[in-house]
């Protein structure tokens, strides 16, 4: 092996910003720091954020609809805040102190999260169990350190997926082909986190006591940040490209400026710089496309462009592999729509899931210990664990065999699938519903506090979830990545990440329809306080059928999705 084969080439560097070495930096061997990071920080999130509906109702004394609201817009900032990581990280900061900085804001939030519910005055002052008036004040101070933990997660969840993908080059075939297991694994640590939170944590809050059920997750997310930096000396590091924004504003720009200019009918004469590397830092070159050819003038060279050469302005001439990161992020967009309905339905696990399990007998067999409603989600967790392990090991390998290809299924066929097993969720939620209220009308039991029929009931709507989490979700974090231009691969990544933030903007929005429409005539609406004089199931139906539709936009796009071809090296 020749000495240069012992160094990466796709442009990462070492912690001392020297080429990276092979040997001892990058792969498996970094993985376990960045893995525990993940299991770590989820495990601080879903044990803060599982039981927040019932936080909200019990605690702040909030109505079913306004804690439903909340919780989904509160949901929905989490997962709009990593554009902003995401921007910083690619334009300025780079991924690892991205990550550094903003698990600081998260760590803050989560210990004020504490105190809120610990510390006498700043914790709702409660009468008997369940029973509280906070003050102003006091939800305030929760609601702080709530937005808190959602702005640090912002420079958490966009760059640790792509961090630990960065740590696979490229340029070596044995070492790219890992990246596809490696997103599998990573969303097993994320599950495992889970299953931790919901499990154990969920238990603490409702029977030890909110503050202990938060300082838990405060301490766990300390453990991440631990677990984060002790991997510093064999990380490989992707060196800034600057904003990615204003080079794509810069494709923009000159395409209007150039709008009446004709393209050239060999396209090989568009503009582009001679080198093997491109002109933008930490990006290869990208082949031309065909699509969106109207952007296409940013990079038709004038004889105005010709005669000034050495000061022709980025706003006015672009390379093409500046356009085509524009065009890339343009055909990204549809397939990322079709991902809000899905995390629409994927949302109601902590919130709706929740509000019909609190109705439902939550009782272990026939013993007095009881089951907490929101660890019910403790299935969609271990159907993921379930799930990981079968699609790499067994559906991977077959579906090789069957279509060729080197990870069995393409990444939007295994989304589109996911997508599919997801409406089935809203089925088995739905004729559960049916069937309880069913048993409400039968023994006029409208104002019970329970209803006889176990909460178990609910574990085949959570383990679909799962397994079209498995599908769906890690399909998307691979597609975003290797969609992605190379230098925007944070960017992309919250971009797939806002798709749940839009999907629990999209619940919170239904519901207040919903709301508005079935609450006319003094009726109790389909969400009512009393889920026993609603109509849930409704709501659920309302959302497979959404699915259905989405499904059948995500097959059209699916079919017409041009793939983009990087060529030649990193810079």
């Amino acid at each position: 092996m020749e000495a240069d084969d012992y160094y990466t080439k796709d442009g990462t560097v070492d912690y001392r910003k020297n080429p990276a070495d092979k040997r001892k930096t990058g792969t498996w061997k970094a993985c376990p720091y960045i893995l525990g990071n993940e299991c770590s920080e989820r495990l601080a999130y879903y044990g803060m954020s599982s039981n927040l509906m019932i936080y909200f109702t019990k605690q702040l004394n909030q109505h079913t609809a306004d804690a439903s609201r909340n919780l989904s817009n509160w949901s929905g900032t989490c997962y709009i805040m990593p554009l902003l990581g995401a921007f910083l990280a690619d334009s300025y900061l780079g991924r690892y102190w991205t990550i550094a900085s903003f698990s600081t804001i998260y760590f803050i939030g989560m210990t004020l999260l504490t105190l809120s519910a610990s510390v006498p005055g700043l914790k709702p002052t409660c009468s008997a169990k369940d029973v509280c008036q906070p003050t102003g004040t006091q939800t305030t101070v929760c609601f702080i350190a709530l937005y808190l933990v959602a702005l640090g997660t912002g420079g958490i969840k966009p760059c640790v997926s792509s961090y630990g993908a960065d740590q696979f080059d490229d340029a070596d075939e044995t070492e790219k082909n890992f990246k596809g297991s490696f997103f599998n694994w990573f969303y097993f640590s994320i599950n495992i986190g889970a299953l931790i939170a919901s499990s154990l944590l969920v238990y603490i809050q409702l029977h030890v006591g909110w503050g202990w059920g938060f300082g838990i997750p405060a301490a766990a997310m300390a453990i991440a940040v631990v677990s984060f930096f002790s991997g510093t000396r064999i990380y490989r590091y992707q060196i800034p490209g600057g904003s990615p924004l204003t080079r794509l504003c810069q494709v923009l720009v000159a395409s209007f400026r150039k709008h009446s200019v004709p393209l050239p009918a060999d396209k090989s004469q568009l503009y582009e710089v001679a080198d093997e590397t491109s002109a933008i830092v930490g990006s290869r070159k990208l082949e031309h496309t065909d699509s969106f050819s109207c952007f296409d003038k940013a990079a038709v060279e004038t004889e105005s462009d010709r005669a000034n050469e050495s000061k022709v302005s980025a706003w006015r001439l672009c390379t093409v592999t500046q356009v085509e990161e524009l065009k890339s992020i343009v055909r990204l967009l549809p397939v990322w729509a079709t991902g809000i309905m899905f995390s629409a339905v994927y949302g109601q696990m902590g919130n709706l899931f929740v509000s019909q399990a609190e109705v439902m007998d939550t009782h272990l067999g026939k013993t007095s210990f009881e089951i907490p409603e929101a660890s019910l989600s403790v299935f969609d967790t271990l159907s993921v664990i379930i799930w990981v392990p079968i699609y790499d090991t067994i559906i991977t390998p077959f579906a090789r065999k069957i279509t060729g290809r080197k990870n069995g299924l393409t990444q939007l066929q295994r989304m589109g699938i996911g997508l599919v097993i997801s409406v089935f969720a809203m089925v088995s939620a739905a004729v559960l519903e049916i069937v309880r209220l069913g048993i409400v009308k039968r023994h006029n039991l409208y104002d019970a506090e329970l209803i006889p029929i176990s909460v178990f009931w609910q574990i085949p709507q959570y383990f679909i979830i799962g397994c079209a989490e498995v599908f769906t979700f890690i399909g998307q974090l691979e597609f975003f990545y290797e969609q992605a231009p190379d230098s925007m691969r944070s960017l992309c990544a919250a971009l797939s990440l806002t798709t749940t933030a839009l999907g629990n903007y999209l619940s919170s929005f239904l519901v207040t329809i919903v709301t508005k429409a079935s609450t006319r005539g003094g009726k109790p609406g389909w969400i009512p306080d009393n889920l026993n004089y609603g109509h849930l199931d409704y709501f659920f139906w309302l959302l497979a059928a959404l699915s259905v539709l989405n499904f059948g936009v995500f097959l059209v796009i699916a079919q017409r999705y041009t793939y983009k071809k990087a060529v030649g090296t990193l810079r």
